[in-house]
Formats: structure tokens, sequence, C-alpha cells
């Protein structure tokens, strides 16, 4: 029984991972997450193509079909997500009742179940067919999910909130403030437009909105004067709050980079012991750089000017040697052009991406500054460099070489 129980704990872990895991950059996360977009934006043109009548009378058997295979799948990655849930480790003490109780009331469960409800509320209501395709659109709230520009700039609106709502009590003071004002100079000779401070609220919004749909055009010099203070006004109300996002969206976009930046960082093992201080000192030294299947990150005889970490991927190296015995690969967690780098030599091999990779660049003089102050990462790094020279790095030409394969640690001959 304990082994059933283990491999069926691995596959929920496998499944979360698979689902939730938003920094994988290959594998089946990333297959699942681009097949789930896929189908999402595939239901949004489905909807478009619906609302045309000769489309929906030709085709309506065919929507009715993909209406429910979609909402089969929908439907599984919901269950799927809640039963997952548990892997968050939120709370350990209840079965992870807790755990999916959290999930489906959190904003994204609840985006997720809104979505099941526009297939299933059609069936039990007596709807016409424009609000049906209303409901169908709002799936596309689901891209926030996959979508980081999404999520990144929900994140900044909620972190501003309190500022957007000091912004909307000012327009609304504006408003009702140029509203008043225009019916005092205009009150009477526009009696059918601006007669009333409602009715002039209209163009006071419109006009501190930079619109001016021009139905509403002031007569007297009083009101002309009261329209170029609004429309000055609004020129400031309107900077405001975009301010504030594009500010708060900046930051948001950083953070998520930081925090990126950082789970690279910790793959790297010769960075494992590390302190969080010292990793953010090293985070602004590295830059990541990512690479796509066959590209060429560095060619033999090239200067050298950086060492390179993988973070996630694998590399080849093909090294041109009687004894290479063929090309070399390295995974997450290993490092190369660190003997070029420290002699400052040019590339004796060439490097491709065998698979998508993330690497982390550290230029030549960063190195040598990182290995002044951090005497343990200078004694690693110079310990790989003599190993993979075979005890003397004076004596190499370049940063990649037959004796690298030695080190069985960090390279396996394919």
């Amino acid at each position: 029984m304990a082994p059933r129980r283990m491999q069926f704990a691995t596959f929920r872990a496998q499944l979360h991972r698979t689902l939730d895991d938003d920094f994988a950059t290959s594998g089946m996360p990333v297959l699942v997450r681009r097949l789930l977009i896929a189908l999402i934006v595939c239901n949004l043109a489905a909807s478009v193509g619906e609302s045309v009548p000769s489309l929906h009378e030709r085709y309506e058997a065919l929507f009715d079909a993909f209406e429910a295979f979609s909402f089969a799948v929908f439907g599984l990655e919901y269950a799927a997500r809640v039963w997952v849930a548990p892997e968050r480790r939120l709370s350990r003490d209840d079965g992870g009742r807790s755990d999916r109780l959290a999930f489906a009331t959190s904003p994204q469960g609840i985006i997720d179940l809104l979505v099941l409800l526009t297939f299933v509320l059609p069936l039990f209501v007596d709807i016409d067919l424009r609000a049906v395709l209303v409901l169908r659109v709002l799936r596309v709230m689901k891209l926030a999910r996959y979508s980081s520009g999404m999520r990144s700039l929900m994140e900044a609106l909620i972190d501003e909130r309190r500022a957007l709502w000091g912004c909307l009590m000012i327009l609304a003071c504006a408003t009702l403030v140029a509203a008043t004002a225009m019916y005092i100079a205009e009150g009477k000779v526009q009696p059918d437009k601006l007669g009333t401070i409602p009715e002039a609220a209209w163009w006071a919004i419109v006009t501190l909105g930079t619109i001016g749909y021009g139905d509403v055009i002031p007569m007297t010099p009083a009101g002309r004067l009261v329209a170029s203070i609004t429309i000055v006004t609004g020129l400031v109300m309107i900077a405001l709050p975009v301010g504030i996002v594009a500010t708060a969206f900046a930051e948001v976009i950083h953070r998520r980079e930081f925090i990126v930046t950082w789970s690279m960082v910790a793959r790297v093992p010769l960075f494992a012991d590390l302190k969080a201080g010292d990793i953010a000192h090293i985070m602004q030294l590295l830059r990541a750089e990512r690479f796509d299947r066959g590209d060429v990150i560095a060619r033999r005889g090239d200067v050298a000017h950086s060492m390179y970490f993988v973070a996630s991927g694998e590399v080849q190296i093909d090294i041109v040697a009687s004894d290479a015995g063929g090309p070399v690969r390295l995974g997450p967690g290993h490092f190369f052009g660190e003997l070029a780098a420290l002699k400052r030599t040019r590339r004796s091999a060439t490097v491709r991406a065998s698979s998508r990779v993330n690497l982390l660049a550290l230029d030549v003089a960063d190195l040598r500054a990182l290995m002044l102050r951090e005497p343990a990462i200078a004694k690693r790094v110079l310990a790989v460099a003599r190993e993979r020279a075979g005890g003397d790095i004076d004596s190499l030409q370049g940063d990649l070489i037959a004796a690298e394969l030695s080190d069985g640690d960090a390279a396996t001959n394919v």
C-alpha cells in the first residue's frame, strides 16, 4: 500500500509542476500552457465567428461540438488544479481541504469557475444568443493566468489601488466643480444641455477625459473660460493615473525579472552555500541570456569576454581534439568558459544550445571582482579550471579543451 501511496503522491506532485510551473521554459509545463492558450484563443475566435449569422447557421453543429470539447478540457483542468492544490503546502493539518478551498476562492480559481459557468448557464437558462456570446468572450480572462504581461498589469493595478482610488476621487471632485461652473456660466444660455448640474456633468466628464464629442459647445466668454480651465485640468487628470500605472507596471516587471534571475542563480551549485545578501550582490553582476535549440553561444576562435552558468536546459560543446571522444553536454548547474575568462584568451571550442537553455553570463571583470569578494567561489572555480586543465592553467591556449572531459561531475560524453 505504501508504494502505491508514494506513486500517487509523486504523480500529484508532477501534475502540480506541469500545471503551475510558471518559470519553466521547456518540457511538459510549456506544452500544456501553450495548448491551453491555443484553446482559449480558439474559443474566442469561435465566439466571434458564431456572431455571424451565416456562419452560425452553416457550422452550428461544429460550434456545438467544439463547445463540448472545450468544456471537457477546461473542466478537467479545473478539477486537476483543485486536486493538486495541497502541493502548495499552505496547510498540512486537514488533508488538503484548506488548500483546495484557498484555490477555489482565489481570483484565478473564481475565474476558472466562472468560465465553466459560461458553458453550463445557456443549457439551463433561456437567453439570447448575443448574451451567450458575451459570456463566452469572458473566457479571455483565463489568459491572465498564462500571460505574464496581463498578470503583471493586474498586480500593478492591485498594488496601486489606493492611489488610483485617490485619482478617481479627484476626478469626481473636478467633474462636480467643472459642471457647477458651466451650469452657472451657460445654464440660462443652453437650458436644454446645461440647464442642470447633472446635465452639465456629462460635458464636464467628456472634457476632462480629453474626448470632447462636440455635442455641447460653450457660447459665452465665461463658458469658454471654464472650458479652457477644464481642458487643462483634464490633461493633468489623464497624466496622473497613467504615470502611476506605468511606474507600478515597470516595478512589477523588474520584481518578476528579479525573482526569475534569483531562481536561476539558486539552481547553480556554485552559489548554493551563499547567503541571501551575497546572492543579491551576485545578481547585480550576472545577466540572464536565453538561447533556442541550435543557437551558437560561443564560437571557436572568438575572444572570450564572459563565462557562463547553465541555469536550465543543456548546451553542447564541440571540442576539436583527438582524445575528446565527441561533443560534450553540460546541464543545469554546470559552468563553462572560465579558463578563457581567467586567461583572457580565445575560445577553443564552439558551444551550441542543444535545447532551449537559460544561461547566466558573467563578464571577465566581474568574474575577477567576484573571486576577490568570495574566496570560496574563487577556490571552486580555480579547482574546476585546474581539473579540466590537468593541473596547469598557464599551459592552456583556450578555455574548452579535451582535458575538460575528465571532469566527470560536469560533463558527459555523447
